[in-house]
């Protein structure tokens, strides 16, 4: 399929800048794939529209403070998004200006770290520090990994509401959206409805927002996450797909995780790694309803919700979304697809 096919024209005004003042009080586009029909609500309303026995999923990655400023020695500022840490002082991370950055050429990070293009690896650089940069050097010295979208510098507010507030496993490049419109009064009543939560992690990188960059969505490759899935997860989404109780993912990469991990004999538990890329034509096995915000035209995101409820439906939704001036992207509103 043309990678075009996936495009919408989106007023600049309707791309969040900043979070709702309230987690859950940003606004909940409700949509029927059987019907087409659509509601409007919030999120703090979430609960009236899952069915008591409903398994909702959530992913608990957290996202570190992955976004560095580096110096060159001729006085340049170069953008740095540490991805994944090989060595205590060797980084994979992405690079603005990447095709300058050639091995051997040096930048002056925060802390008076110095840093080295060692090797490339496609969008990838490899970055050698001369001290060890590690979660709590970059808790010191990092920057909220903001996407680019979002035209402005992070600030102290950034650190608590680019995050969800159930993350534990550090290891993100970007938040899981989805889940940072989840407070304590929606867990409070879901719970109250009958509705059990279960966790799995996907730590978000490349494979999640790297955008498409081919003409055909086919030719797009996908990089690889780390995920994990506990027991407990294993158990409770086995038991309601056997009765044919919804399971709910909260966000694209629970998705993700819980169709890699499906196989003949249910959901299998443990950490694997997968590159896993779904496009129209894709028999879900795990998930059959999807919490999720608006997503980024010509995206895997967006050809992945294509592939849960339509292109047609979605692309006539996200219109209707437009109309109605419902908020986009990481910042913005969410979408209960059932």
């Amino acid at each position: 399929m043309k990678t075009s096919l996936f495009y919408f024209d989106l007023p600049e005004e309707l791309i969040a800048q900043a979070p709702a003042a309230d987690r859950d009080g940003a606004r909940l586009l409700v949509l029927d794939r059987k019907t087409g029909a659509i509601s409007d609500s919030t999120v703090a309303e979430l609960a009236r529209w899952l069915d008591p026995g409903t398994v909702l999923v959530l992913n608990d990655t957290r996202v570190r403070k992955a976004r560095l400023f580096g110096t060159s020695e001729g006085g340049g500022r170069t953008e740095f998004l540490l991805l994944n840490r090989l060595e205590p002082t060797l980084w994979e991370a992405l690079a603005g200006r990447a095709r300058r950055l050639t091995p051997g050429k040096a930048f002056r990070f925060p802390g008076n770290v110095t840093g080295t293009i060692e090797g490339m690896t496609g969008e990838k650089r490899l970055v050698r520090f001369d001290l060890p940069v590690d979660d709590e050097w970059l808790e010191r010295n990092g920057h909220v990994p903001l996407p680019p979208y979002i035209k402005r510098e992070d600030t102290p507010a950034d650190d608590e509401r680019y995050q969800t507030i159930y993350a534990q496993a550090m290891g993100s490049a970007a938040a899981p959206t989805a889940g940072l419109h989840f407070t304590k009064r929606v867990f409070d009543d879901l719970t109250a409805r009958g509705i059990h939560t279960a966790w799995v992690t996907l730590h978000v990188g490349l494979g999640t927002f790297l955008p498409i960059r081919t003409d055909e969505i086919e030719q797009h490759a996908m990089h690889e996450e780390f995920f994990a899935v506990p027991a407990s997860t294993k158990a409770l989404v086995d038991a309601a797909v056997r009765d044919g109780r919804r399971v709910v993912a909260v966000g694209t990469t629970v998705v993700r995780t819980l169709e890699s991990a499906w196989t003949e004999t249910g959901l299998q538990e443990g950490e694997g790694r997968t590159r896993i890329y779904i496009t129209p034509g894709h028999r879900f096995k795990a998930v059959s309803t999807l919490f999720t915000n608006f997503h980024t035209p010509g995206s895997s995101l967006l050809v992945l919700v294509s592939a849960f409820a339509g292109r047609d439906l979605i692309l006539r939704t996200y219109a209707e979304a437009i109309r109605k001036k419902y908020r986009f992207f990481s910042y913005g509103d969410a979408m209960l697809i059932r």
